[in-house]
């Protein structure tokens, strides 16, 4: 019997656990009944989400306390976000053993941001032919979508695809880095060119494809007010767009072999 082709469930920990933690939140609940509550849900969670995938591996991708270079080109990166709750940050060791209790092994990272690692394996999987889905609400990794990236949003019950993408934003999954260059996004505090919204950057990005095709535009084109506004805040739409751009190529530690579901016996 030939083995399945591998299907990598990737749940952004963090994401799932502050929505699932929020709910509890608004019940009548103490703290300490709220993060086991959260715990219980976690788990039930998690037993849906391997039940409805059939995963051949899986993995709990967490943030630590990182630093990240994104912060180091961009001091005002993510300033102004609400906290997560202290009983939440000190109870995250029991929600990480809860992802255990479930056959998920989790990874929490001192150096990179948990949507770069994310990225860096789904692509990596993708590459090999196999299939990756990522488990978050988080639109930024929209930008991944391919025949074998698919985004689930679990919360919304539904799946943030290329149709997604395009009735939200009207351009191409492929192009929602220049989109966010152009735009910025107000919840990481990443500016994007003065005076563009989202509006012109679908018209813009509709007629040139890419920023770099808008920069590269003559001086007769250049009379149009949006790409004067462009010209003008060059840096700013380059430096968004690495912000925005997901990395792909961090080294992860370990392989495929390791996350395997269920877990194997060593």
């Amino acid at each position: 019997m030939s083995n399945p082709r591998p299907h990598l469930l990737i749940i952004d920990a963090l994401n799932l656990i502050r929505r699932l933690h929020a709910v509890q939140s608004q019940q009548a609940l103490t703290p300490a009944q709220a993060l086991v509550a959260t715990r219980a849900n976690l788990v039930n969670t998690c037993r849906k989400l391997l039940t409805n995938s059939e995963p051949t591996h899986v993995i709990a991708m967490f943030d630590g306390e990182v630093h990240s270079w994104r912060k180091e080109i961009y001091p005002a990166y993510k300033e102004g976000r609400t906290p997560m709750p202290p009983e939440l940050r000190e109870g995250l060791g029991t929600l990480q053993d809860a992802f255990w209790e479930c056959g998920i092994d989790s990874l929490l990272s001192e150096t990179d941001e948990a949507d770069d690692l994310i990225a860096t394996l789904a692509c990596g999987i993708a590459q090999h032919g196999a299939r990756a889905t990522i488990i978050s609400t988080d639109k930024g990794f929209c930008q991944l979508i391919c025949p074998q990236i698919q985004i689930r949003d679990y919360f919304n019950k539904r799946w943030l695809d290329a149709a997604f993408v395009e009735q939200q934003y009207r351009v191409a999954p492929t192009q929602l880095v220049d989109f966010w260059a152009l735009t910025g996004i107000g919840g990481s505090n990443i500016k994007g060119v003065p005076g563009i919204g989202p509006k012109t950057a679908t018209q813009l990005l509709q007629q040139y494809g890419d920023l770099a095709a808008m920069l590269a535009a003559s001086e007769q084109e250049e009379a149009a007010k949006a790409l004067l506004k462009l010209r003008q805040h060059r840096e700013e739409a380059l430096l968004a767009q690495r912000l925005v751009r997901l990395q792909q190529d961090i080294p992860l530690g370990f392989n495929l072999r390791d996350i395997r579901y269920p877990p194997q016996p060593e």
